[in-house]
């Protein structure tokens, strides 16, 4: 594998790792935590930590999925397949994660958000909470793959 393909990797491994832990957070310990608390304080927090969140993890989610991409790309172009194929896996494995938060997370982070900038307790701000917890798990997962996968990457 190329020198720039391996940074490539690199820089994949340490964005996706960003978001990998942040996700395994929640649901290792996030889920748990929040079923603890009122409604108000459920909205207020969760609507004020997606508010901050989906302004900056943004930055490492992109840069995971554009590294890992390059990663793929310039392997092949090098002609080391295995890596290639590690390096694709994982940019795979990271655009599924993308439609997953765009399709189901990121509407539930807009409307707790404008909940808690609201100063507002929705009465099914639970079933919000319950939707955007069953996702993370499989978030979490994709992640995880796709650090593994990328790490594989620089193996061969």
């Amino acid at each position: 594998m190329t020198l720039v393909a391996q940074l490539a990797a690199l820089l994949a491994i340490l964005s996706t790792g960003i978001v990998y832990g942040t996700d395994a957070f929640c649901a290792l310990v996030q889920r748990s935590a929040l079923a603890r608390v009122d409604d108000a304080t459920l909205t207020t927090v969760m609507g004020q930590l997606h508010g901050v969140a989906d302004r900056r993890m943004p930055v490492p989610g992109i840069l995971g999925v554009v590294a890992a991409g390059v990663a793929a790309v310039l392997a092949a172009v090098a002609g080391h397949t295995a890596a290639s194929a590690s390096a694709g896996a994982a940019f795979l494995l990271l655009v599924v994660w993308v439609l997953l938060y765009v399709r189901i997370s990121a509407p539930i982070n807009r409307r707790l958000t404008a909940a808690a900038d609201a100063h507002e307790t929705p009465a099914d701000v639970r079933s919000w909470q319950r939707a955007w917890d069953r996702i993370i798990v499989p978030r979490a997962v994709l992640q995880g793959l796709a650090v593994l996968a990328l790490g594989v990457s620089l193996l061969n």
